[in-house]
């Protein structure tokens, strides 16, 4: 087996050693290089070498070459490395196509070619390439992403890098004309459905995606940029408040028991409650409205804004000084603090008559420790629940921002 790049490449994350991958892009980017070099020359390509943004050279394998009179078509196997999503191991195809002999403009390809109308296009000095996506690369139906609405969904920087490899390869063997490249993954629109994709407004497959064209396993970055992302394309869309959740209990609470009614899913945040109202604030958004399970947001309540158990615990100590506040004695704090979820701290606040207090304290330090984080640039409110018992507290002006919130939808 040939070594791609990073086969030799790691990260270490908590202790642990990570192999590193490569992105969509890079692939999209590989399979282009290669299919143009196979087209203009007539001999196979089994490994097309790909130059990162990262600095990292590859060498991809190449693989499911087909040709016809005048277009070649392959593909490189997305290798996520240890960063197991959706994509990894889905073949990226590329078909580069003579589309003319003469070098066209862009307005010339949108009058001869309507459907390329909203393609991505680069004029060199002799020839003209344009880029698309087919089937399984997802289109853009909602203002706020990278790309104009009807354009597909290939991020920047994975279209300068096909862009630079077919460049390259043109000019290598002096070609002239008009090169449509066209990227597809057949398994696109299935893996799509496990992606941000649908919330994004993005309808019909996978974005081709990759900023250092190296994937970096348990990303952060990434998942940031994709809350980020997401919370763009709503603002775009005209919405002032959000409702944010961290995961699925949250997202089905609000579906099954506050009857929004909301034309949306809420935005997932995941941990990264501070990301997401730095974001809101940017975006000049007027208000964001959190529901969560106790068991993240009671460490909100005590000013921790990155709610993964590997940054911080402290729910007992929190629940237990809560407990305290609201009237409980020492001994049912010491229970408190001998728990090991919100849950079981819950059911012994509830025993000793202090769950509505306490909750009721936790929920006004929430939004105290949310506006902290946003200076006071936006309304912050929140609502807390759990499986056993349902809403447990809610902020005073949660009521007003959820009436808002349904004026909008």
């Amino acid at each position: 087996m040939t070594d791609s790049g990073v086969d030799h490449l790691y990260i270490r994350k908590d202790n642990k050693k990570l192999r590193c991958g490569y992105t969509t892009g890079s692939c999209a980017a590989g399979a282009a290089s290669a299919a143009c070099k196979m087209l203009l020359t007539g001999v196979d390509v089994p490994l097309s070498e790909v130059h990162t943004p990262k600095g990292i050279d590859l060498h991809l394998a190449i693989l499911e070459i087909s040709r016809s009179a005048d277009a070649v078509s392959c593909a490189v196997r997305k290798d996520g490395g240890d960063d197991i999503d959706a994509t990894n191991g889905i073949l990226i195809f590329a078909e580069v196509k003579k589309l003319s002999a003469a070098a066209l403009t862009h307005d010339q390809i949108a009058s001869k070619f309507p459907d390329l109308s909203h393609a991505f296009v680069r004029c060199c000095q002799q020839f003209t390439l344009v880029l698309t996506g087919g089937e399984g690369v997802g289109r853009v139906t909602r203002a706020g992403l990278k790309q104009d609405i009807g354009q597909s969904a290939i991020n920047p920087v994975p279209q300068q890098m096909i862009f630079d490899h077919v460049e390259r390869a043109a000019d290598d063997f002096d070609f002239s004309g008009t090169l449509l490249i066209t990227v597809s993954v057949p398994d696109g629109a299935a893996v799509a459905q496990k992606t941000f994709n649908p919330r994004l407004g993005i309808i019909g497959g996978i974005s081709i995606l990759g900023t250092s064209g190296i994937v970096e396993p348990m990303s952060e970055a990434a998942l940031i940029a994709s809350i980020q992302l997401e919370m763009r394309t709503r603002a775009a869309a005209g919405e002032k408040y959000l409702v944010i959740v961290p995961g699925n209990y949250g997202e089905n609470y609000v579906r099954d028991s506050l009857g929004i009614g909301l034309k949306d899913p809420p935005v997932q945040c995941s941990n990264y409650v501070g990301e997401t109202v730095d974001e809101a604030a940017s975006l000049g958004l007027k208000g964001l409205l959190f529901v969560s399970h106790i068991g993240k947001f009671i460490k909100v309540a005590g000013g921790i804004m990155n709610t993964h158990s590997r940054h911080s615990d402290s729910r007992a100590e929190l629940c237990a000084a809560f407990a305290l506040r609201a009237g409980a004695d020492r001994d049912t704090a010491m229970k408190i603090l001998d728990t090991e979820t919100t849950d079981e701290a819950v059911n012994i606040m509830e025993a000793a008559g202090v769950r509505d207090e306490a909750m009721r304290l936790a929920a006004g330090r929430v939004r105290d420790y949310l506006q902290h984080r946003c200076g006071g640039a936006l309304e912050t409110e929140a609502i807390l629940f759990n499986t056993v018992y349902g809403e447990l507290a809610r902020t005073e002006g949660a009521d007003e921002m959820i009436r808002r919130i349904t004026e909008e939808q």
